[in-house]
């Protein structure tokens, strides 16, 4: 064989490699915008802070991109498009321009994660549409001081609580309990529940009894609810932060427009 037909075999063959190279490593994958709040509760900050590093060091490789904001202004509909999900760690839209802004996005196909106070709603929320979106209930009432609680996971063969075990036990948090419960809207997919075992729960403000969902997605939108957000113990267990990692992957991959992971 000529040296000009070897040098032309070794340059098609490069370029086969490189431009299949090129197709498997679409790095990064998606983009997630997360916003918080630096004037909010003290133990709503210091989860905000330790969730930033959380996600960063997920980052690593460049697999996907987490950026932060501290000002909700960026819900608009602009800064919106460029991303696959949105996360809400200690705070939610107030003004009206923003709550569009979320509507819109969400009813587009957009993705959500919220945690904790991100779902919180009372008679002064005025938001009926965040109302339907969380499954209809109203912050009822919440254990004082926190404390761990045994969970149980209502379905293990989600992608979400996939293995998983049938009950564990959280770290330290204040937990939410709704009323109506979420999971009396046929929308709602109720992923993890309180386990009634921890009743009476708190100390100082107890929670006696009653359906006490702490994670689930409206099967209506591309989102998932999370309860846990009190303090700086969230991601002190390897079995929660499992659950955490599943649940921002599953958002991801429910897409529209596609599975980024396959």
């Amino acid at each position: 064989m000529s040296t000009k037909k070897i040098v032309f075999y070794v340059v098609l063959f490069s370029l086969f490699l490189f431009s299949g190279n090129a197709a498997l490593a679409q790095f990064p994958r998606f983009k997630v915008l997360a916003f918080f709040s630096n004037k909010v509760e003290r133990a709503h900050v210091e989860f905000a802070y330790d969730a930033i590093r959380f996600f960063k060091d997920l980052t690593i490789g460049n697999g996907f991109v987490f950026d932060t904001t501290s000002n909700m202004d960026n819900l608009n509909a602009d800064k919106l498009k460029n991303y696959a999900l949105v996360m809400m760690l200690n705070d939610f839209p107030h003004k009206q321009s923003q709550r569009d802004a979320f509507k819109e996005y969400m009813e587009n196909g957009g993705g959500w994660y919220g945690f904790h106070v991100a779902a919180y709603n009372d008679q002064g929320t005025k938001w009926p549409w965040l109302l339907d979106f969380l499954g209809g209930g109203v912050f009822y009432r919440n254990n004082w001081p926190p404390m761990p609680a045994k969970l149980t996971v209502d379905d293990p063969g989600h992608p979400v609580t996939k293995g998983l075990p049938q009950s564990f036990i959280a770290p330290i948090n204040e937990w939410y309990q709704w009323k109506p419960s979420p999971r009396e809207r046929k929308s709602i997919k109720i992923l993890v529940t309180l386990s009634p075992d921890n009743y009476p729960f708190g100390l100082k403000d107890i929670v006696p009894d009653g359906d006490f969902p702490v994670v689930w997605t409206n099967t209506d939108y591309r989102m998932i609810y999370l309860n846990m957000g009190h303090g700086s113990m969230i991601f002190s267990d390897a079995t929660q932060n499992k659950l955490i990692i599943d649940a921002l992957r599953w958002v991801i991959a429910t897409d529209k427009k596609g599975n980024v992971f396959k």
